[in-house]
């Protein structure tokens, strides 16, 4: 099976280095292919994603992607380039309409986390992202001193990523939109509930506006099993609700889609430009989305779950890099996930 591999920027070379150097271990008969994305994209080709990473990746059987961005692109020209692009790019390249982000708290680190252990314990809930339409996807301009961006999605759109909520979900999904403002919300709901009650009526269903779900993420996130949401509700929710594990850092994704196209499985976490090049970037992340490509994408549970056992194992063991208040370097949380595989 052949990975097309994807460092981007800042930290993403470090800690997609460390990540291959644990699949190596894991998964010795995968083979990478390395393309340009991103900032680095821009540097040497103009753009955010060339044509030849694009083919790459549609002839992939998964894609590693480590992070994108940097304020070295910051911008607000609409006519340049940014490293953000070549991520929706590929997103809507590749048809990947889904992002699935598991958030479960782990007891070695409730004491990282910003909110008491009694509120986090036992948390363990899936994000689940519509990727591919929203205000992220529609149509912008600017002229005349005003700017537009177009929120639009259709039923269809809707219907699909419901479908990926309802299945993964064990017992609840709560549908978040803001159906009391806006049009593409009510649709959302109408839609969503549709889908329940033809094809999953024995799953509760509940729905809230966002407002109030980001209140409750952090008051009572044992409430939730499977959180459904649009484009941007579920970016900022997702990364909220990274928090509830003590650090962004430990955060895997996996963005799907369908018709056999590959995966794409990166990290949460940004690019992190200020400790770029240092080497104690966090690589925990990077190693969970690894474990997420192994199940979701090339369907080899028992690697996966080698992977998140080990990560498991590390941190009871003490490993600490410094976003989780240590000093480990991201060679040394390489070793001591290395150290307990079994």
């Amino acid at each position: 099976m052949r990975i097309v591999t994807l460092p981007g920027d800042g930290i993403g070379p470090e800690v997609l280095a460390a990540t291959l150097e644990l699949l190596h271990e894991v998964a010795p008969d995968l083979t990478y292919e390395e393309h340009l994305i991103g900032g680095a994209a821009i540097d040497e080709t103009g753009i955010a994603l060339p044509d030849a990473t694009l083919a790459a990746c549609e002839d992939a059987d998964a894609v590693l992607l480590a992070a994108v961005g940097g304020p070295k692109w910051d911008t607000t020209d609409p006519a340049k380039p940014r490293p953000e692009q070549g991520l929706l790019g590929l997103r809507s390249g590749l048809g990947l309409y889904a992002n699935l982000r598991p958030v479960r708290p782990l007891p070695a680190l409730y004491g990282s986390s910003p909110l008491k252990r009694e509120v986090i314990e036992r948390t363990d809930l899936l994000v689940v992202r519509e990727l591919t339409g929203g205000i992220y996807f529609g149509e912008k301009g600017r002229a005349g001193g005003r700017a537009h961006d177009v929120c639009s999605y259709t039923e269809a759109e809707i219907e699909r990523i419901a479908r990926i909520a309802f299945r993964a979900a064990r017992s609840r999904v709560t549908s978040v939109d803001k159906a009391n403002v806006l049009e593409t919300s009510r649709l959302w709901r109408e839609v969503v509930m549709r889908v329940h009650s033809a094809e999953f009526p024995t799953i509760e269903l509940e729905h809230l506006l966002v407002d109030n779900a980001a209140m409750r993420l952090v008051a009572a996130p044992r409430h939730f099993d499977v959180i459904l949401t649009e484009n941007m509700f579920g970016d900022i929710l997702s990364d909220e609700a990274a928090m509830l594990t003590g650090s962004i850092g430990l955060l895997p994704s996996a963005s799907l889609g369908g018709d056999g196209r590959a995966g794409v499985f990166e990290p949460v976490h940004g690019s992190a430009p200020d400790i770029a090049g240092q080497g104690i970037a966090n690589p925990l992340a990077a190693f969970l989305s690894a474990a997420m490509m192994l199940r979701h994408g090339l369907a080899r549970e028992q690697d996966a779950a080698r992977i998140e056992s080990a990560v498991d194992r590390a941190l009871e063991a003490g490993l600490r890099t410094g976003d989780l208040g240590g000093t480990a370097t991201t060679a040394e949380a390489t070793r001591a996930v290395l150290e307990e595989l079994t």
